[in-house]
C-alpha cells in the first residue's frame, strides 16, 4: 500500500529510509510545540488548548502535503507570523485573538484561490528580489527583538524607549547558556539542537527551584476553547485588510521560497528550475492554514527544517507522513510544555531570528535604490513591532525612490499598485 501511494521505488527509497527521514525532521522542529504556545499565550489564547491545535494543525499540515504533494516535507505553525499575530496584531493593535484567527483563515482562503489560479507566480515574480530578501530579514530582527525581550536582555525605558533588563539575574543568564548551547549544537549538525537546548534550561531551573515541574505525560487538554473560535465578521473590517495581507504576503513568499529551497536540496527540481506537483503543495499549504486557523493557531506553513529529513534520504510523501503522526503522539507531552518558562524558548526565538536574518547578504547594496527600502523594509518591523507596517513601508519606499530616481522601469505594475493601496490606508483609515 505504501508503496502504490508514495511510489517508493520509482523515487529510489524504502520505508525505513522514510522513517528515519521522518523522525529527523520531527526532532529538528520539535521545538515549535512549546515555542508556539508560549508565543500565542501573549495574545491571552489559553496554553493547553493552543498546544494541541498547534500538534494538529502540523499533523493535518504533514499529512495533506504528503498526499497532495507526495514530498518529504512538513508543516507547523510558521516563526515570525506567529509573534505578528500575538505581539503586533493582538497586541499593537488591541483586536482579540478570535479576530486575529479570522484574519488568518482569510489569508489562506486567498492563497487557496491564487494556488489554484495562474496568479501565484505573477505575483511572486512581481516582487523585487531585495523587497523578498528585506522582508524575511526583518521577521528576523522582530522576531530577535521579542527574543531579548522574553529574555529580560531587553526592557522598557521612558526616555531611551528600550535599554538592557538586570544582565546577571537568573532568566537572563539562562536564556544565554540556552542560546549558545543551541549554536554550538547546530554548529555541530548535532539533531534536534534546538529543542535539546530548550529542554536543557528548563530542567536546571526545575533542578534549582526556579521552575515548577508540572509533569511529562498525560492525556491532551481539551481544545474546545480555541477550536472554530475565529471571527471572521470582525476580520472583513477595512482596518484590518494590511493585516490579512500582511498573513498572505508573508506565507505566499516564504512557502515558496521554501518549497524552491528544498526541492533544490531534495533534486526534484527538472533542469528549467521549476518544482514538479508544486500546485499540490501549495494546495497543502494554503488548506493547511486554513485548518490550521480552525482549530486555533497561527498561519501553518512549510518548515525549511525538512531540509534534515531530506538530507537523511527522505524523498516521498511517506517521511512528511511520519511527521505528521509523531505530531499527533506529541499531544501526549502537554505538562512538559507547561513547564517550560519563557526564557526557556526566547533562545530558540533568537536562533531562528539568525537564520532569517542572514537574508539582508542576498541584497544589492551596491544600488542604493535597492538597499535603502530594503533597508527601511526590515528596520521598520522590529520598530513598529508591525510586520504588516514593515511590508508597507517597504513597497511606498521602493516605488517612490525608484520613481523619484527616474528608474520607472524597474517599478513592476503590481508594486506600483500595492504602494499607491498602502499610502491610501495610511490617509484614509490612518
Amino acid at each position: 500500500m505504501l508503496e502504490r501511494i508514495f511510489k517508493l521505488s520509482a523515487n529510489e527509497t524504502n520505508v525505513r529510509t522514510e522513517i528515519v527521514a521522518g523522525v529527523t525532521t520531527f526532532l529538528t522542529m520539535a521545538y515549535i510545540i512549546f515555542v508556539n504556545p508560549a508565543i500565542l499565550s501573549a495574545a491571552k489564547m489559553p496554553f493547553g488548548p493552543v498546544f494541541v491545535a498547534t500538534c494538529v494543525a502540523a499533523a493535518v499540515g504533514c499529512l495533506l502535503m504528503a498526499f497532495l504533494a507526495n514530498y518529504p516535507i512538513a508543516l507547523a505553525p510558521g516563526m515570525g507570523l506567529n509573534a505578528y499575530f500575538a505581539f503586533g496584531v493582538v497586541g499593537g493593535m488591541g483586536y482579540s485573538w478570535q479576530v486575529a484567527l479570522g484574519c488568518v483563515f482569510i489569508s489562506g482562503v486567498i492563497f487557496f484561490i491564487i494556488s489554484v489560479l495562474p496568479i501565484r507566480e505573477w505575483l511572486v515574480n512581481a516582487i523585487p528580489k531585495s523587497l523578498k530578501m528585506a522582508i524575511a530579514a526583518g521577521i528576523g530582527l522582530f522576531l530577535a527583538l521579542i527574543a531579548l525581550k522574553n529574555a529580560g536582555i531587553v526592557v522598557a525605558h521612558p526616555e531611551t524607549l528600550v535599554t538592557h533588563g538586570n544582565i546577571t539575574s537568573w532568566p537572563v543568564l539562562m536564556a544565554c547558556l540556552g542560546f549558545a548551547v543551541i549554536v554550538a549544537l547546530e554548529y555541530r549538525q548535532v539533531m534536534g539542537g534546538v529543542i535539546v537546548g530548550i529542554l536543557l534550561v528548563t530542567v536546571i531551573s526545575i533542578l534549582t527551584g526556579h521552575q515548577k515541574f508540572e509533569g511529562i505525560f498525560d492525556f491532551p487538554p481539551s481544545i474546545a476553547p480555541v477550536f472554530l473560535q475565529m471571527d471572521l465578521a470582525g476580520a472583513l473590517q477595512v482596518g484590518l485588510v494590511t493585516v490579512v495581507f500582511a498573513f498572505l504576503f508573508v506565507d505566499l513568499f516564504d512557502n515558496t521560497g521554501t518549497l524552491i529551497a528544498l526541492a533544490h536540496r531534495g533534486g526534484f527540481m527538472r533542469p528549467d528550475g521549476t518544482v514538479p506537483r508544486l500546485r499540490g503543495a501549495l494546495i497543502a499549504d494554503s488548506g493547511a492554514a486554513m485548518l490550521g486557523a480552525a482549530v486555533g493557531t497561527s498561519t501553518t506553513t512549510s518548515y525549511i527544517e525538512s531540509a534534515s529529513g531530506i538530507n537523511a534520504g527522505g524523498r516521498t510523501g511517506l517521511t512528511a507522513a511520519t511527521v505528521g503522526l509523531l505530531f499527533l503522539l506529541a499531544l501526549f507531552v502537554a505538562p512538559l510544555a507547561k513547564s517550560i518558562p519563557a526564557y526557556a524558548t526566547a533562545p530558540a526565538l533568537l536562533y531562528v531570528a539568525c537564520l532569517l536574518t542572514r537574508s539582508l547578504t542576498e541584497i544589492l547594496w551596491d544600488d542604493v535604490t535597492e538597499a535603502a527600502p530594503a533597508v527601511i523594509t526590515a528596520l521598520s518591523m522590529p520598530f513598529t513591532f508591525s510586520i504588516a507596517e514593515g511590508i508597507a513601508f517597504g513597497f511606498i519606499s521602493y516605488a517612490g525612490i525608484k520613481i523619484v530616481a527616474g528608474r520607472y522601469a524597474d517599478v513592476h505594475p503590481a508594486v506600483a499598485v500595492l504602494a499607491v493601496l498602502f499610502v491610501i490606508k495610511y490617509v484614509v483609515i490612518g
